[in-house]
């Protein structure tokens, strides 16, 4: 079944919502318009028993009590609907209206405890279809002997009244909401206009148009969070493809080229006629260039890994110094070729993956070396701070372009491209060592400036 748009829901809420307060608000004002009537009819009825006691307090002797009758009648004559009746201790009516007709219970019970019933208590009751009030007090006439005394009167008009009032309150309450649910709908189209601006300017968004944005100003503010949080997803949507454009971009290029080579070394080969020496010396080339491919295949699925969270580092305790001392070893060779020395100050211990934080210090150490000039000295320094250890690996050279800093850890990103250099690696060694600081649970920033560059790692350090 289709689902009902946002726009009719809030309709039939502001129909129900309506429809709810104005029963409540019928409910109450029928109760107090019944009440009103009530109190008119005890008002009137106890008008009537004070004029009937009244009456009877004046029959002094039995001649004004046989008159009695005939000034009931002319009293109550143009009441119409008022009923009286008069009985005697007896039980037998000693004086009654035409159409008076009322409940034996109500004058037996003035009959049994006459001096109980003074208070003129209202009863309702229902005679032949027609609506009644009534009530009956114990009186006493000027000449003695207790009487009942009941009064009624004839309700119907006011049932009359109230039923048609009640069927004009419920025709009220449904076109009240059916009122409200057209407004409400008008109000909701209205109040929806900008979210329907915001759908308008989303359904035009596409892969092609991701710089587009979210127009903040003249938003409702509960929008502007969506539209602030939308615009920053675009914003890390737009970074993603322009990385992933230029990861195939670059991944492309750095393969084609040994592919290229291979294919040139392969075809010379086959040229012409060659020794066993000559095919060998072509196969060793061919192999430096797998090697390099199985290099960069390998750092991608690395990557790919720390990408996926796959990357799960253990948890030995590992002396930075050691490592970076044995790195230094290793590199000894190549740096005295290139002419540079190697430092190591101060020392650091932190819980960790031992491979995979050498592979991250060597990764440094190997770039370090490569863009220091003949003469200079590659410095690593290792301190411990509170619960971190913070790394530092510093080499002179010329500084790296402020706009350049924020991107050296990006795969494949190189400063100057065309500045190549056979042996620079394929541009993924830093990114490799901030997944693994990462992974750590650590950071890594770079600064360059005054003819030196710095890479700072910070880790955290063992508890205790």
């Amino acid at each position: 079944m289709k689902s009902l748009s946002l726009t009719t829901r809030i309709s039939l809420l502001f129909a129900v919502a309506a429809a709810l307060v104005l029963l409540v608000t019928s409910y109450f004002l029928t109760q107090e318009v019944e009440a009103h009537f009530e109190e008119e009819d005890r008002i009137e009825l106890s008008g009537k028993l004070a004029l009937v006691r009244n009456l009877f307090a004046q029959a002094s002797n039995s001649n004004t009590l046989d008159r009695l009758p005939q000034q009931l009648d002319d009293a109550l004559v143009g009441h119409h609907g008022l009923a009286v009746v008069v009985a005697d201790a007896t039980g037998n009516i000693w004086f009654a209206t035409s159409g008076a007709n009322f409940p034996r219970t109500l004058l037996q019970a003035c009959q049994a405890q006459p001096a109980a019933c003074t208070d003129g208590t209202l009863h309702q009751w229902e005679h032949k279809g027609v609506s009644h009030r009534g009530m009956a007090v114990s009186i006493t006439a000027g000449s003695g002997g207790p009487y009942t005394l009941a009064v009624a009167q004839d309700i119907e008009q006011h049932a009359v009244f109230m039923d048609t009032f009640r069927s004009v309150l419920g025709i009220a309450i449904a076109l009240a909401a059916l009122a409200m649910a057209g407004l409400g709908w008008i109000v909701t189209r209205w109040g929806l206009l900008p979210l329907r601006r915001v759908t308008d300017t989303v359904a035009g968004i596409s892969a092609e148009r991701l710089g587009a944005r979210l127009e903040a100003s003249g938003l409702p503010t509960e929008l502007m969070p969506l539209a602030a949080a939308f615009n920053a997803m675009l914003a890390r949507l737009d970074d993603s493809f322009r990385r992933l454009s230029d990861f195939s971009s670059n991944i492309a290029h750095e393969l084609r080229t040994p592919i290229s080579n291979l294919m040139t070394q392969t075809q010379v080969a086959l040229s012409g006629a060659r020794d066993t020496n000559e095919y060998k010396e072509v196969l060793y080339s061919s192999l430096e260039e797998y090697e390099r491919m199985a290099q960069m295949v390998g750092d991608m699925l690395y990557l790919a890994q720390a990408d996926n969270g796959l990357l799960t580092p253990g948890r030995e305790r590992v002396n930075l110094g050691d490592e970076t001392q044995g790195l230094f070893d290793y590199f000894e060779a190549w740096a005295e070729e290139r002419g540079v020395s190697l430092a190591q100050t101060g020392s650091a211990t932190v819980p960790g993956d031992r491979l995979m934080l050498r592979r991250a210090l060597s990764n440094l150490i190997s770039n370090a070396i490569r863009h220091t000039p003949s003469g200079q000295t590659v410095r690593v320094s290792l301190a411990m701070h509170g619960d971190k250890a913070v790394i530092a690996v510093e080499n002179t050279g010329p500084e790296i372009p402020a706009e350049h800093l924020p991107r050296l850890f990006d795969r494949f990103y190189r400063i100057d491209p065309s500045r190549q250099r056979k042996g620079d690696g394929a541009g993924l060694g830093l990114a490799i060592v901030k997944s693994i600081i990462d992974a750590h649970g650590g950071s890594i920033k770079v600064a360059s400036a005054n003819q030196t560059t710095q890479f700072q790692l910070t880790l955290p350090a063992l508890s205790g």
